[in-house]
């Protein structure tokens, strides 16, 4: 009995030699974040460190603050994060104002060295580019024509700014990437955090300056492309353009390209058919979640997408 417990105490003691033999510094504590921004030295070892998780102020995935429209309105970066605290063109729900908020909140868990995609094999963090979280756009609450057009300026002022990194090159190919804008310059990258859907089209209508019409995924329960008057029975003109019409609009001005794609989850049809032409030169491909397809018909049966 003696001779197997020396047995185990040897064995404990060689695995927890072994262990402290094991080269710490190449692993990453949980606690906190290394990364080469702004933060407090931890104590005793002078090497920078970011907050833990759950302590400093809440940005998106802890990601540096950066004035984008304020006084920090000549830095530059490759892909900014900005909020569009806006929900007063909903006609249901009101609160999505609190949405780029509760957004920031829920990346607590997004750590800087922690955010490798599997399927893409890349941590976008962590591949040379500059990303940065640009607070929101001041968005009134008062007055819907005033408040969409603070969303297009805004966003439009982060779109037109200069990268802080050179396009580069394909990945697959080796070759020089050429920009897809009009201007033929690379543009940063805008993640927009919403806000009521009715934010779309000032986006919309910012890219356009950029890049012309483009093509849209859109995930929604919703199609989003009634006509002012079916929805909302536009009362007033600033009425018509609300969390349910913004598609249309954007087709009437020639936002968006065919080829345009929905998946809808639980959209209601009132008719056997519904028309989805949504101008002359108009035409979204729907793609209900419950199928492998896309129905591209002017009309498109109700029986298709129901279940």
């Amino acid at each position: 009995m003696r001779s197997n417990l020396a047995a185990l105490v040897t064995l404990v003691l060689a695995l927890v030699g072994s262990a402290h033999e094991h080269d710490y510094e190449d692993q990453m504590p949980f606690n906190y974040v290394k990364y080469p921004y702004q933060a407090a030295y931890y104590p005793g070892d002078n090497e920078v460190t970011a907050d833990s998780i759950f302590s400093g102020i809440t940005t998106f995935a802890k990601l540096p603050w950066v004035q984008c429209l304020g006084k920090d309105r000549d830095a530059t970066f490759d892909i900014a994060f900005i909020g569009a605290p806006f929900d007063t063109g909903t006609s249901y729900r009101p609160g999505a104002r609190f949405g780029p908020a509760g957004i920031r909140a829920g990346s607590r868990r997004l750590t800087l060295y922690g955010g490798y995609n599997v399927p893409l094999e890349v941590n976008p963090f962590q591949s040379g580019l500059k990303v940065v979280d640009c607070g929101d756009i001041p968005v009134t609450p008062y007055d819907n024509k005033y408040a969409l057009k603070q969303i297009e300026e805004g966003h439009k002022q982060l779109l037109h700014r200069r990268t802080y990194t050179s396009l580069g090159n394909d990945t697959l190919t080796g070759q020089p990437l050429t920009p897809i804008s009009l201007d033929g310059k690379n543009h940063p990258r805008v993640v927009t955090l919403g806000g009521d859907h009715t934010i779309v089209l000032p986006l919309l209508r910012s890219i356009y300056s950029a890049y012309g019409p483009i093509s849209v995924i859109h995930f929604d329960s919703h199609l989003d492309t009634w006509k002012p008057s079916v929805f909302g029975g536009a009362p007033s003109e600033q009425a018509a353009i609300n969390h349910g019409t913004y598609f249309y609009w954007a087709g009437q001005e020639g936002l968006i390209k065919n080829g345009s794609s929905i998946a809808s989850i639980s959209f209601l049809f009132q008719y056997p058919s519904f028309s989805f032409r949504m101008s002359s030169n108009t035409l979204i491909l729907v793609c209900p979640l419950n199928t492998a397809r896309c129905h591209s018909h002017d009309t498109i049966r109700a029986s298709r997408l129901r279940k």
